[in-house]
């Protein structure tokens, strides 16, 4: 159950606490959201469509890599493959938060799974390890998810609107501020040699691949990156076992 009597003064600074944090993240996703409305208005979706996209799927990079697969007439099987493999992360972002939200109610619960994205996880998860005992750090996360939310849809929007009106989006090289958000929100988790591996080798994996059709290089490089890892970590496992014996 949610606790009851959360101070009102309490919920409020942890709610601004989790926008505050946030901003410098929105600042990512300007760009992104902008190339993303604009190649969506020329993709052959329509406005409404776009926009929907942005609304109910509310996943930059999966929406950026459907469109793209949507433009180059990509059979629909492949677009639902790939943003499915996409957004696996966000199972193990959920395993994570979930010790810290799991005695909420469904109504906080739901909204905040939606909401989960790559950047609001970042600030989540380290508000939610700190040592304090405030009952409100749910407060912190709504917080920090609106902002993102209401961050994306703007710029989408803008994006769309101004989409016949900027030549060439993609060509701008805009784009590289979403890569180099992932990597300033990854680098604080590479702590161990099985992660370390894992990331090296999706991202070696990703510019052998780059080549590939239809953006299967995305799919190639998450398996690989995700067996490097696995191996490692069972090799780490087996030589720890191996020293105690």
């Amino acid at each position: 159950m949610e606790p009851i009597n959360q101070p009102p003064a309490l919920r409020k600074q942890e709610f601004l606490s989790g926008v505050r944090d946030t901003l410098p993240l929105l600042l990512g996703a300007l760009p992104f959201g902008l190339i993303y409305g604009a190649v969506a208005a020329t993709s052959g979706l329509s406005f409404a469509a776009a926009i929907a996209m942005s609304a109910f799927v509310f996943a930059g990079s999966s929406q950026f890599i459907a469109i793209g697969l949507v433009a180059a007439q990509t059979p629909v099987a492949i677009i639902v493959l790939t943003t499915l493999i996409v957004n696996l992360r966000h199972m193990l972002y959920s395993a994570t938060l979930l010790p810290y939200l799991k005695d909420l109610p469904q109504r906080w619960r739901i909204p905040l799974a939606f909401w989960l994205t790559d950047e609001t996880f970042a600030v989540a998860v380290h508000r939610f390890q700190g040592n304090d005992s405030s009952s409100c750090k749910h407060w912190y996360q709504l917080g920090s998810s609106i902002a993102m939310y209401l961050n994306w849809q703007l710029w989408c929007f803008l994006g769309l609107v101004l989409g016949n009106r900027i030549p060439d989006a993609q060509n701008w090289g805009l784009d590289v501020a979403m890569p180099v958000t992932f990597i300033g929100m990854i680098i604080p988790f590479v702590k161990t040699l099985p992660v370390a591996l894992c990331v090296l080798t999706a991202g070696a994996a990703s510019l052998l691949t780059l080549a590939l059709p239809y953006k299967l290089g995305i799919l190639v490089s998450a398996f690989a990156g995700i067996a490097a890892g696995l191996m490692a970590q069972r090799l780490t496992r087996a030589r720890a076992e191996a020293i105690r014996q």
